[in-house]
This record gives structure tokens, sequence and C-alpha cells, in this order.
């Protein structure tokens, strides 16, 4: 973390050239409210509910919405990290450009490879559920349906961005409006009062009820902060944002905050309406909906829940496809591949990185899903802390006179940060932390014997000629 970078405003721009000698850059086409829709529809709300939440009902019960919360609570905290640091370095490589500008060129590559984990991991976990959400109307392979899913979104990310956030927007009502019935749904048919969400009870085998330790609670942490975690999609766009220094932050904030209530009122709807304990714990939600209703009520929230993890897949294609995008311009690869990804297509959008991001995707649906979540939710724990770390080292030297947006309570909220999120990782299962470890040991290994031997035109983190200070 010694290998530090030179300042922002004397940074070499480090991107394949172009025929005046200047970085591609991505074009600024959205505002704030495309912006916020992309963002919303990363953080795929419904789709993260009916696909994701039900993982934690089966080892969480009606502990669910209380470690939620709590998830919730701290990504509070991460989200002024990145509020920060997004609107200090804006820049499409996201976390590994705030990083290592911040804490070093080796903690960068680091996030980088975590964040890499994430983007190609999560669209295909979220994308396999699309075969559940359809069963009213066709049977599929899980497995297939998702590599379909993923195919799609890949075809729709070569699109223009503005047309994408319009496409994403529409899907994003309907998501919200199906999460929105399971809410009034489970409220009108409550079985138990609100003190449930805080009994920590989940349906053992045999039909009996055992307790919810602290300890699992702590553990499913992992998987709640991975629930929210789209909201750092507003950090990848900011170089195609307007007025990237004021929208970023708006964005990440205030999705964080909408993603929140889309996500926890029917969660704590569900704990309170489930029929019993073991109809809880099953996390069976399309079932409950529809002794809570109608098969036809069934049906609509099964479809719009199969149309939000299509916009899921597009969304995050989109911002998975800016990462590699960012980390050729940066020239973290061999000279072919930097200019391979970093191609732009006639729409503007990266035509390579995308393809290079959809179409991988699509052969992990064919993975098995637990161990994906697994690495998934250490990956991105891991990614928050040291995003937190360059949070801490964020008013240091020059950067202090930077203009950009502050968070409150600094230091104390990235001290705090570290020590939870630390702690967090500790209490993870062993063999997805040595599947993360050993994906990070071989990405240390090419920094050694690769980057760093090349330090003066590999791995050469800038940020956007129009956007420094």
């Amino acid at each position: 973390m010694t290998d530090t970078l030179r300042p922002v405003e004397t940074a070499v721009p480090a991107a394949a050239p172009t025929a005046t000698g200047n970085p591609h850059k991505l074009k600024r086409s959205i505002g704030i409210v495309g912006g916020t829709l992309l963002t919303l529809s990363c953080v795929t709300p419904a789709s993260t509910l009916f696909v994701v939440v039900p993982d934690l009902f089966s080892s969480l019960g009606t502990a669910t919405a209380l470690t939620i919360a709590i998830g919730s609570l701290l990504c509070i905290a991460v989200a002024f990290c990145y509020s920060e640091l997004g609107t200090l370095i804006p820049s499409a490589g996201g976390e590994y450009a705030m990083v290592s500008t911040m804490a070093g060129r080796l903690a960068g590559w680091l996030v980088f490879v975590l964040s890499l984990l994430v983007v190609m991991i999560v669209p295909p976990v979220i994308a396999m559920g699309t075969a559940d959400y359809l069963a009213p109307i066709v049977h599929l392979n899980p497995s297939i349906a998702g590599a379909a899913v993923m195919l799609l979104a890949t075809l729709a990310g070569l699109l223009d961005l503005r047309a994408n956030a319009w496409i994403t927007g529409i899907f994003l009502v309907l998501e919200v409006i199906a999460a929105g019935v399971v809410a009034v749904l489970g409220f009108a048919h409550s079985e138990r009062g609100a003190g449930s969400l805080v009994s920590l009870q989940v349906s053992g085998s045999g039909g009996h009820t055992d307790t919810v330790t602290a300890m699992l609670v702590v553990s499913g942490l992992a998987i709640a902060l991975f629930i929210t975690q789209g909201f750092s999609t507003a950090v990848y766009l900011s170089e195609e944002l307007e007025n990237p220094r004021r929208n970023v932050a708006r964005t990440v904030l205030a999705t964080l905050a909408i993603s929140t209530v889309i996500i926890l009122v029917p969660v704590i709807a569900i704990t309170m309406g489930a029929p019993d304990l073991s109809a809880l714990t099953g996390g069976d939600i399309s079932t409950m909906v529809t002794a809570w209703s109608n098969s036809a009520v069934g049906t609509f929230v099964s479809l719009c829940v199969a149309l939000a993890i299509i916009n899921a897949g597009i969304v995050m294609v989109i911002q998975n496809s800016r990462v590699l995008f960012a980390s050729a311009r940066d020239k973290a690869w061999p000279g072919p591949v930097n200019k391979g990804l970093s191609r732009l297509g006639r729409f503007g959008s990266p035509w390579v990185a995308t393809l290079l991001v959809g179409v991988p995707g699509a052969a992990l649906c064919f993975v098995n899903l637990d161990t994906l979540y697994g690495v998934t939710g250490v990956s991105v724990t891991a990614m928050y802390l040291l995003v937190a770390v360059a949070a801490l080292l964020a008013r240091r030297g020059h950067h202090r006179h930077t203009p950009a947006w502050r968070m409150p309570l600094w230091p104390a909220v990235p001290v705090l940060l570290i020590a939870v999120l630390a702690y967090i990782l500790t209490q993870q299962e062993t063999v997805y932390l040595l599947w993360t470890g050993g994906i990070t040991a071989v990405a240390t290994l090419y920094w050694a014997f690769y980057l760093r031997p090349r330090r003066d035109t590999r791995w050469l983190v800038s940020i956007p000629e129009d956007e420094q200070v």
C-alpha cells in the first residue's frame, strides 16, 4: 500500500489513446433522475426481496427483518464513504479508482478484484430466480432461464445508456408495485404482532422451534449488506452523470433510503403475515401471496418479479462493463487486452467489456448457488472494509481542499465501520473465506510479478480530464 499514486491533478491519462492522444471517455448523458432509476434498478429491490431474502428467512426466520435493518444502518455509513469518495474521484472505475488514489495501487488492485468477483457473480445469482417466477406460465430449468436472462441483458447493455434508463425505469415501477402488493397483503393478513420481529425464532427440523443466536445474526449481515449493495452503482456511473460533484452523493443516499423502504417494509409484512413459522422459514413468498389473495394476484406478482430480474440483469451488465472498461483504460492488462476492453461501440457503450461480463455471467448460472452467495457476501464485506479505509484517508494532503461532498462525523464513521466489517468477516464460513482469499492471493501474485514491475506503464489509475480540479 506504500506504492501510492501521484496526485489526481497530475495523473497521466492511462487509457488506450485515441487519434488525438486523449483517453477514451464515456459521455455524460444522464441526470440525477436517470441515474437514480439505473441505480435503484441495480439494487433490484423486488428481485432481491423475492430471490435473496428467502435464503435469509430459511436461516434467520423472524430475525430476518432485524438483520436487514441492522445491515441498512451499516450501509448508511458505507454510503457516506461512497458519497465522499465518489464525488472526490468521479471515475467509472468505482471502488478501485477511489481506493487506489487514497490508499495506494496495491489496495486499489485488491478492491478491483473483489469488485470484479461481485459484479460477475451477482447478476447470475439474481437471474437464476427467473424460472421460479415464470412458473405460472411456463416451467423452465433455473440455470437455463438464468443464462437466457444474462444473454438478453448483454444485448440490452450494448444500447445507449439513456435508452436503458427509460427501459429500466418502466421495469422498476412494476417491481415496486409488486413489492407494495406483498406489503399490503402481508399486513392485511397479520398472524402475529410487531413483537415477532425481535422474537428471534426459526423453524427447525421435526417441526421444533429454534432460537436464532446473535452469532447467526452477525453472520447473516454479510448477505444483508449484499441486499442493498447496488447503491454503489451511482459511483460507477459518475463519469456519465451530469454534474457528478453534486449528483453522485444525492443518488447514492437517495437510492439507499428508497431501496431500504422497498425491501424492509415487505419483509416486515411477510414476517407478520406468514401463516406459521414453518411457512416463514420456507420462504416461499409466491405461495403466501396466492394464499393471501388468489392465483391471479399471485401470477401478477410473479410476472412483475420476473421482469424485475430481467431489469436487474440489464443494469448490472451496464455497471459491470464500465468496471472492465475503466480497468483497460487504466492499463491493468497486457496491451492487446487493454485495447479490446476500451473499445466503444456506435452507441457509446464499451461493447467488448459488455460481452465479457454477460457471456461468462451466463455460464455462472450453472454453478452451485450457495457457493455464489457465500463468496459474494465475503467479497462485498471485504470491499466495503477497504473503501472505509480509503474514506479514512480522504482528507489528507491536497485532497483536504478538493471540492467534494463531505460526510458528517468523520473520522468516527469510517473507523467504526472498519471495526464492524472486520468482525463480520471473522464470522463467515471458512470455505467461503478460503475461496475469496485464494482468488485474492492469485491477484496479489499478478500484481507482484506483472503490474508492480511495470508501474510506469501499467495500472495507472486516472480521472477523466474534465473532472479534475
